[in-house]
């Protein structure tokens, strides 16, 4: 299920496109949470919590937290970060992104290419779930396939190439891959737990 959107940020950098969404999976120090839809936050107290569970509290107390369905900045970050929370999906799934993060994620959203040897960073501490690891707009499972379930995780993105080595598949969620490989998208997704 996916769901075309607008997200400005700061009034300087907007990101309009299909968001994939994710399911639920347990955050590090909280119970597992149960797979399936899920009511996303509604007051502006719990979106900023929800976007505050991507990552460490050192990133997310200074980064600017805004509301995807409605554009709306919830907090002005100072460290160049940038979190999300759970929108309207099958699970939970917030996420932040550095500056570099950010650039990539407008070029993925929009199908163009990466900003040239701009490296991201991101984090997904509360783990989520992909409809493919090698079709990067994929909003479903392919017939007969299967959600790629992931822990909590961390992202290196706009790799290009440059992570040779690291399997190409998802055999085991535990291990680092490169999700998206042979794409201008392909990015190293490390499992934190």
């Amino acid at each position: 299920m996916s769901k075309l959107a607008v997200v400005c940020f700061a009034g300087l950098i907007c990101i309009a496109g299909t968001f994939a969404y994710t399911r639920v999976v347990a955050p590090l120090n909280a119970a597992p949470q149960a797979v399936g839809p899920v009511k996303p936050p509604t007051t502006d107290a719990e979106k900023i919590k929800s976007a505050m569970s991507a990552a460490p509290l050192a990133v997310a107390q200074g980064a600017t937290i805004m509301d995807m369905a409605t554009m709306k900045p919830l907090k002005q970050g100072t460290n160049g970060w940038t979190c999300f929370p759970d929108g309207p999906s099958p699970g939970v799934d917030p996420m932040c992104v550095d500056k570099n993060g950010l650039e990539w994620a407008h070029a993925w959203m929009n199908k163009q290419p990466p900003p040239k040897d701009k490296m991201g960073f991101g984090y997904m501490l509360m783990g989520g779930s992909d409809a493919s690891n090698t079709d990067p707009h994929a909003t479903q499972p392919a017939p007969g396939g299967k959600w790629v379930d992931t822990g909590p995780h961390v992202m290196v993105l706009n790799i290009g190439d440059r992570f040779a080595g690291y399997p190409t598949t998802p055999g085991d969620t535990k291990m680092p891959w490169v999700m998206f490989p042979g794409t201008p998208y392909a990015h190293l997704m490390i499992p934190v737990k």
